[in-house]
């Protein structure tokens, strides 16, 4: 599979390509991270770079340098659990997407988007006891969706691979001080042992408590 044919056509137009995904969506606990990858060229990315939940966590590591070198830039975003809480999950992805591109040293004027749909934009309905939500300053950005598009699109995919291994590490990290949950292992997703510690423990500060989390055991 050519995975620069969406790329190839608006290079062609001129365009400061940038693709975007994110990772994190579906976990019960930690952040939600966004990657920004942008190109200027056709060149070959680099071998072996697929949909990242398709690839081991050392060729996901491995793979982060290359893409350093490959990458004309690239950018992280993140957003907070607390951050989720407030703003809920389509405009917390859309914060985390535009703190994702206001990383990068240029302006894009074409995203890849992975999915179906534009994760640049949501509406800015929060409640009343939330955080005000920053701009969304590239909600009118074109934007060209593709379901799968970390298995279709070398920029998606790479800007996938680059916000797993950040987000992964950041999750290993916080499982020094949460050793319970057994986040080095789970990554804050909802696997059996995350479960069973919060029926026994309850939630802590970077679980998502919007989120239909299992009830703590009674004493």
């Amino acid at each position: 599979m050519d995975l620069l044919e969406f790329e190839r056509v608006l290079l062609a137009r001129g365009e400061v390509v940038v693709g975007v995904d994110e990772v994190g969506r579906g976990a019960l606990a930690g952040p939600m991270t966004v990657g920004a990858v942008v190109v200027r060229c056709d060149d070959r990315p680099p071998e072996g770079l697929n949909d990242s939940k398709l690839l081991t966590p050392a060729r996901r590591e491995s793979l982060v340098e290359p893409l350093h070198q490959w990458a004309a830039e690239w950018s992280l975003g993140s957003v907070s659990a607390a951050e989720i809480d407030d703003w809920g999950l389509r405009l917390a992805l859309a914060v985390a997407a535009t703190r994702a591109l206001n990383g990068l040293k240029s302006t894009p004027t074409h995203a890849l988007v992975d999915g179906s749909f534009n994760l640049l934009r949501s509406p800015l309905d929060v409640g009343f006891t939330a955080a005000p939500p920053p701009s969304l300053s590239y909600a009118h950005l074109p934007v060209t969706t593709l379901v799968k598009g970390d298995q279709r699109s070398a920029t998606i995919a790479a800007a996938a691979v680059l916000a797993k291994v950040h987000r992964d590490a950041v999750m290993v990290a916080l499982h020094e001080e949460f050793g319970e949950y057994q986040w080095a292992r789970n990554k804050g997703y909802g696997a059996p042992e995350h479960l069973e510690a919060l029926r026994r423990r309850g939630p802590n500060v970077h679980h998502r408590k919007s989120w239909r989390l299992p009830a703590t055991a009674s004493p």
